[in-house]
């Protein structure tokens, strides 16, 4: 947390991805990113479910384990799935510690200043919170769908004062989706926080996109987003390769398997064989 608190009031931009898993963690590490968020973005990017309101705290657990076990060095932040912390403080603390026991270094939570009571308690319990505002997707239901948030003033003022209430309530970071740029400036100019935007402009301390959106693979990426790679096309064109090979008997070439050790034991065996040959065709007692 300090490390990314030094980094705002030096001025030097956050690198945050999403991972789900051991070897993407240990990529995404070595190519030096400041954070890695285990975001409930799985539920669409990796387990074809329809939104994030189907994603268990029993995934989060299992995929931020599988991340912590990469050991990176980047902070790991696990996401706190849809209904594991609005219905009590007790019970929002109680899931993020099991967050905390899987290896995160951190957890976030959808929501700001609404959500004060929870933060003070997470924070009082050791475990540091990071909040998210704007586009809340756990809420996409109640807010209208995916959209643009903030573009009038008046709404631009609630995500203020819902990123302003998070920092007092003892959040080390905020994240703003898919806000108006002006409004995350604001922020992040009125907070003494981080503030890590995606799809909210240039104006953030930090950025994060999903790590499929990065690489091509996810099918129907959000706008804001930006493919660095088309690894669908790499992935397809690997898979089609090798299957040609296989039908074609190219693959597997001599240097991919192993012959027994003489020619002697292949003998050997063979009488093996033919004993067991001969026995199953001898003639039932009956």
């Amino acid at each position: 947390m300090r490390t990314l608190l030094k980094m705002k009031q030096r001025g030097e931009k956050i690198v945050m991805v999403t991972a789900y898993d051991t070897p993407t963690a240990r990529l995404v590490d070595e190519a030096g990113v400041d954070a890695i968020l285990v975001g409930d973005s799985l539920g669409m990017v990796v387990l074809g479910l329809p939104s994030t309101l189907q994603v268990t705290l029993e995934d989060m657990v299992r995929h931020t384990a599988a991340v912590a076990r990469a050991q990176p060095r980047a902070m790991v932040v696990g996401d706190m799935p849809f209904m594991s912390y609005e219905a009590s403080v007790s019970e929002a603390v109680r899931n993020a510690g099991r967050l905390l026991a899987a290896g995160a270094d951190a957890v976030k939570i959808e929501g700001g200043a609404a959500y004060s009571d929870v933060i003070k308690a997470m924070t009082r319990a050791g475990i540091p919170v990071m909040a998210h505002v704007g586009l809340t997707p756990q809420r996409h239901k109640l807010l209208g769908g995916y959209r643009l948030v903030g573009k009038t003033a008046q709404e631009a003022l609630e995500v203020i004062r819902d990123a302003e209430g998070a920092e007092d309530a003892g959040a080390f970071a905020v994240v703003i989706e898919y806000t108006a740029a002006e409004v995350a400036k604001k922020i992040t100019e009125r907070l003494t926080i981080p503030t890590i935007c995606i799809g909210s402009g240039p104006h953030c301390d930090g950025q994060v996109l999903v790590i499929h959106d990065i690489l091509g693979l996810a099918p129907s990426p959000p706008p804001f987003a930006k493919k660095y790679v088309d690894l669908a096309s790499i992935i397809r064109d690997a898979v089609k390769q090798y299957a040609q090979e296989v039908r074609s008997g190219e693959f597997p070439a001599p240097q991919h398997y192993w012959s027994m050790k003489t020619n002697e034991e292949k003998e050997r065996l063979h009488k093996l064989l033919e004993g067991l040959k001969s026995r199953k065709m001898a003639p039932s007692r009956d």
